[in-house]
Parts: structure tokens; sequence; C-alpha cells
């Protein structure tokens, strides 16, 4: 049974030649003219990956996104015209997994869709053979839950948030560029700006400094990137 690829986006040319570059890549498109349509077409189909428009009319992309992510971590792709820096920082803290300006190449984009379901297909292989929990201090982190403790209690993290800390703790005191994280947690050559790593470090650090945590922490290394840091 081919995979189903939700293309949400209120222009009807975008979602024709997406859906045509879907299709020869062996998808079955769902097509979503509206935020609210997008919403219950993903309850509705349960698709593989989603390709959402920001503006769109009823609910727009980021509001659309923060709804599934209360519900699912399946890939989520967002779509706009727009190309400021806040707005990819902003798409990615709510928990998108990429960000695509318009205009694009359709290529591009199914190149993007294949590269993030290689990396969620692989995630998965990797999740069977090892541990779902890791342990540093008073810092816990579950990724059959994705969720992270601090003293036992959750922090409100972002899927990408949960993934960056997963990602560091379990290198403990390697450094990763900007670039490896990018990589890493994308899971292929990201297109856009390495400085958004800095905004989601920074972001990350200020939900974990709601718990005192001493005994470890994010530390910049200047000029190189950030290391999981904690005392022996």
């Amino acid at each position: 049974m081919a995979q189903r690829i939700l293309i949400a986006d209120d222009n009807n040319d975008i979602t024709d030649v997406l859906s045509l570059y879907a299709t020869k890549e062996g998808f079955e498109p769902i097509i979503a003219s509206d935020g609210e349509e997008a919403f219950r077409f993903f309850q509705q189909y349960s698709p593989a990956v989603i390709l959402l428009d920001v503006m769109m009319p009823k609910e727009d992309g980021y509001e659309v996104c923060r709804k599934i992510r209360t519900m699912s971590n399946v890939p989520v792709i967002l779509v706009t015209a727009r190309g400021e820096e806040f707005e990819k920082v902003m798409g990615l803290d709510i928990g998108a997994d990429d960000y695509i300006v318009k205009p694009f190449s359709p290529s591009e984009v199914m190149a993007r869709v294949r590269a993030i379901l290689r990396r969620s297909a692989n995630t998965g292989v990797e999740n069977k053979d090892k541990a779902n929990i890791i342990r540093k201090s008073n810092l816990e982190i579950n990724m059959d839950e994705y969720s992270l403790c601090i003293e036992g209690k959750k922090i409100d993290l972002t899927k990408k948030e949960i993934e960056t800390m997963w990602t560091l703790v379990s290198n403990p005191n390697k450094v990763f560029t900007r670039d490896n994280l990018l990589n890493s947690l994308w899971g292929y050559d990201y297109y856009g700006d390495s400085r958004t790593v800095d905004s989601h470090i920074k972001r990350l650090r200020k939900k974990l400094n709601e718990v005192d945590h001493p005994d470890w922490s994010i530390e910049t290394i200047w000029g190189a990137g950030y290391k999981f840091s904690i005392k022996d």
C-alpha cells in the first residue's frame, strides 16, 4: 500500500504540481485547501508525511502544526513564501521537521520528503536495538514517550528539542558543530542558515533552566559548536 502524503495549500497550482510529483514518487497524495481541512485529513488518513503551507485560510500552518504535535510525531514540512530567519526558527520551535521557502523546486521538495522518511525509518530500527531512556544526574530523557524530565519535573519541549537533547546527552563532552547538528537532526544537508541552531539552542536552554541542574549544562564552544557537559 502506498504511503500517504498530505499536501495542504490553498493554491491549486501548487497542490497540483506537488500531487503530480508525489504520485510519481509512489505516494498517495491527500489534498487539503485550508488549515481546518488539513487537520481533519491528518486525523482521518494518518499520512506518513505532511507538507503544510503556513498562510492558509481558517487556520494557519503554525497552528495546525502545533495541534498535530500534541498527538503525533509525523514528519511535518512547513511551506511558505516568507523567508525571514525568525519565522524559520518559529516553525522549527513548534515542532516542524523542515521549512521550505517558495518558490521551490518540486524535485527538491520530494528529495526532502524522502530524506525525512529515511531518517524516521532508520531511527525506528536503531531504537529497537538500544535503550530508549537515558539518565544523567537529575536529567531523564524518554524517547518512547518523547519526554524530558529534570528532578522528576516534565519540561515542555518540542519534538526537535527532545531530539537535540538526546543527541547531545548520548555523546557527553563531544562537540557538535552547527552543521553536525543540522545534518544529524534533519537527516540531510540542511538548506537553511546554520545560525538557526543558535536560536534553537537559546530557546532550549531557557526551557531547561526552569529547573536547576548544577551538575550538567549545554555549553557553547566558541568557534566550534555545542556540547553536553556533565560533572564527574
